[in-house]
């Protein structure tokens, strides 16, 4: 019997070969947004080592959302065909190729975890905007509230890098609402006091999430699955809860939703709510409740490390897909150890042919009794 982890996963018009997706993993290598040889070898590394599933890095829908300068973008239809050199390349090795599209809001402008100074201070940064003139966290410079014709510009710009996608040749967007970024800054009431209708109540607070949601659905194909990345909840000192959780994937469902991704934090505060436990699958018990509340398919990252482990994940019922990412980083072949521990006959095909047949022959060496007569290792 195949283990659940290493069936084909059918969605729509999309069948990857297993249920192992590569989380987005922020690289900081693009140049004016677009990706670089660095990028070929990244998401390579992962099609190479099997995975069902591989996730571009969260990308800009426009140049001032970008964290950094060095931060991926899909604002420019020049793009479209430099990212199609990766996504041809992911799927000549057998994966599906997907992308995370997201806004920095006001986390923009921001150095990356390489840089010693401030954008500002080497005079490259830019105003920054977000739901209201409050700052995710101290490190940032207070942004400017965005007006309606701000917020419309921004969907609008969403749903043209959602379409750059499609040209491109994903075969899967994943919107980013979690993490602190512009579209959690609109849920959270610690960044979000506005008194228009995208502010105050629960429901004020998720128009702009599920407004981008439906201009994304709207802008892609209808045979292809759009994911949806949440922090389930805030963590420490924050205020959104699973319960508002659950209230936003019940409306994204509505907005043609097919996948929760279930992540956490990036808005704090001085409630009284605890950090999030780093205990192994951490976030599991998140997109089961949400699964259980709207019926969504649900995906979750977090140390997710072992075989058995995703296994049990799948079996319990509680997500569809695994998502890795710094484990894959460390062993970009573990699909194919986790194969060969599950005792699959064919775990060498995970590999691309010219890794595959070479290795065919070592265990053919292998089985081989050297101490016979005339025996010969194959060459």
């Amino acid at each position: 019997m195949i283990p659940k982890l290493f069936e084909a996963f059918r969605l729509k018009s999309v069948t990857a070969r297993n249920r192992i997706v590569v989380s987005p993993m922020c690289q900081y290598a693009s140049r004016d947004g677009s990706p670089t040889d660095w990028h070929i070898a990244h998401l390579g590394r992962y099609a190479v080592g099997g995975a069902g599933t591989i996730c571009r890095e969260d990308t800009s829908s426009e140049a001032t959302g970008r964290k950094t300068l060095h931060c991926a973008g899909l604002y420019r239809d020049e793009h479209v065909a430099e990212y199609r050199r990766l996504t041809d390349f992911v799927r000549s090795l057998g994966a599906v190729p997907a992308i995370q599209l997201g806004h920095a809001g006001s986390k923009a402008s921001s150095k990356g975890p390489h840089e010693t100074q401030t954008l500002a201070a080497m005079g490259k940064g830019w105003q920054t905007f977000s739901a209201s003139n409050i700052p995710v966290n101290k490190d940032v410079a207070v942004p400017r509230a965005m007006s309606e014709a701000d917020i419309a510009e921004v969907i609008g710009k969403w749903g043209l890098a959602v379409r750059r996608a499609d040209a491109a040749g994903f075969d899967m967007v994943e919107i980013h609402g979690a993490h602190g970024y512009l579209i959690h800054q609109f849920l959270s009431p610690l960044t979000n006091d506005r008194t228009d209708g995208y502010g105050g109540d629960l429901a004020g607070r998720m128009r702009f999430a599920l407004e981008v949601a439906r201009e994304a659905r709207r802008q892609w194909p209808a045979s292809k699955p759009l994911l949806f990345r949440v922090s389930a909840v805030d963590g420490r000192g924050g205020v959104w809860s699973m319960d508002d959780t659950i209230a936003l994937a019940g409306a994204l469902k509505d907005c043609g939703v097919d996948v929760i991704d279930c992540s956490s934090g990036g808005v704090q505060g001085e409630s009284p709510m605890p950090p999030v436990p780093r205990l192994p699958g951490y976030h599991v018990p998140y997109a089961r409740r949400i699964k259980e509340a709207t019926g969504l398919l649900t995906m979750a990252p977090g140390l997710v490390t072992g075989a058995a482990q995703a296994e049990e994940l799948l079996q319990s019922g509680a997500v569809d897909l695994v998502a890795m990412a710094r484990q894959l980083m460390y062993d970009s072949e573990w699909p194919v150890r986790a194969a060969e521990e599950f005792g699959l006959a064919d775990f060498l095909d995970l590999f691309p042919p010219q890794f595959a047949f070479r290795l065919r022959d070592r265990q053919r060496a292998r089985a081989m009794d050297i101490n016979q007569p005339g025996a010969r290792f194959p060459m």
